[in-house]
């Protein structure tokens, strides 16, 4: 066996240690690994393997020991040479790639600014003027190479992306996901009502692009790389909008993902502006657009009957402990709420806000 730094390059997803994604599909993916590896399949414990190995072949999980006994029947069994046997150093260990349930890609060039509006406001000075440059698809690419990479560095393997309203520049930032190797869901964002000068777009042309885009992406036959319908909130999309993409999304049978009671004078204009639904969940759900496929970002201020609506659809949220204090939108106590144990709770880390 050599010692090689070639490991240093390989990122990973494991799932039960079932399965691992390559990130530099440029490099082989019939190889071991030999070394600490750390994961866990509950919230604790940890469980730490401290010299053991994984056998990967074509991509896939094909055996893990906890030590490394049979490392010369396995190479034998799978034709793995010493020239793709990879002893970790010290200090190094194989653990499960980082999954981010939200994150709003075109956003990154104002990582850290904003910390002085509350979400509305915030949205009208820093966020829609930048993203209103994503037509610019020499600049989506600057950015998107970027945050895609920058996610990469450091152990990000899976990541849910919200891009902007625009189609091309939506499938650069789905371009550059697959030639990078992670795993991502996109989503070209709709946005319909109330719209800022220069960033909106007609029913029809959100509708249309949407599936233009979930097309697209399913035409690429790559797994790793999927679609995800995505209304940005109820306050930038119109009901007629928001239920013909719940159609797209059961005639496609792909995820939602939107944001949900962020802020409290997000929460008030929701209700002001959809007085026939029961509160803020009601709205996604008279739009079919709560499935068990979708992840609702933030949920600070839902109400034990959205919970339950939420638990009943098997939706998920998305918590995003760092954003909401950044913008003083609030905390979400689901650790001592007992409804929020009917419901899955997933972490993300918001590019503008970290």
């Amino acid at each position: 066996m050599r010692r090689s730094t070639v490991c240093k390059t390989y990122l990973f997803y494991i799932s039960n240690l079932t399965y691992i994604f390559i990130v530099q599909t440029n490099y082989n993916t019939t190889f071991i690994i030999v070394g600490p590896i750390v994961h866990s399949e509950k919230i604790s414990p940890l469980t730490i393997i401290e010299n053991g190995l994984i056998a990967v072949v074509k991509g896939k999980i094909v055996a893990v020991e906890n030590t490394t006994a049979n490392l010369e029947k396995i190479k034998e069994q799978y034709s793995i040479t010493d020239d793709f046997v990879y002893t970790l150093g010290e200090g190094e260990f194989v653990m499960p790639g980082l999954v981010d349930t939200h994150i709003h890609a075109p956003q990154y060039p104002n990582a850290g600014l904003g910390y002085d509006k509350q979400l509305l406001d915030w949205l009208q000075i820093y966020t829609f003027p930048l993203e209103k440059k994503y037509s610019d698809l020499d600049f989506a690419t600057k950015v998107y190479e970027a945050i895609v990479k920058k996610t990469l560095a450091n152990g990000t393997t899976t990541a849910t992306y919200f891009a902007t309203i625009h189609l091309s520049s939506s499938e650069v930032l789905a371009d550059i996901v697959a030639r990078l190797g992670q795993r991502a869901f996109i989503g070209k964002v709709n946005m319909n009502y109330d719209t800022p000068e220069g960033y909106g777009e007609t029913t029809e042309e959100s509708y249309q692009n949407t599936e233009d885009f979930i097309k697209l992406l399913k035409s690429q036959d790559n797994d790793l790389v999927m679609p995800i319908i995505t209304p940005r909130f109820a306050l930038s999309c119109d009901m007629e909008l928001m239920k013909k993409l719940g159609d797209l999304a059961s005639q496609y049978d792909v995820h939602v993902q939107t944001h949900i009671s962020e802020n409290r004078g997000e929460v008030a204009a929701v209700a002001q502006l959809y007085p026939d639904c029961k509160n803020y969940a009601d709205v996604y759900d008279k739009a079919k657009l709560l499935t068990k496929k979708t992840v609702l970002a933030h949920g600070v201020y839902l109400l034990d009957d959205e919970l339950a609506v939420l638990a009943a659809r098997g939706s998920s949220v998305s918590h995003c402990p760092n954003s909401n204090t950044s913008l003083k939108s609030g905390l979400c106590d689901f650790q001592t709420d007992q409804c929020w144990c009917q419901s899955w709770v997933g972490y993300r880390y918001d590019g503008i806000c970290d």
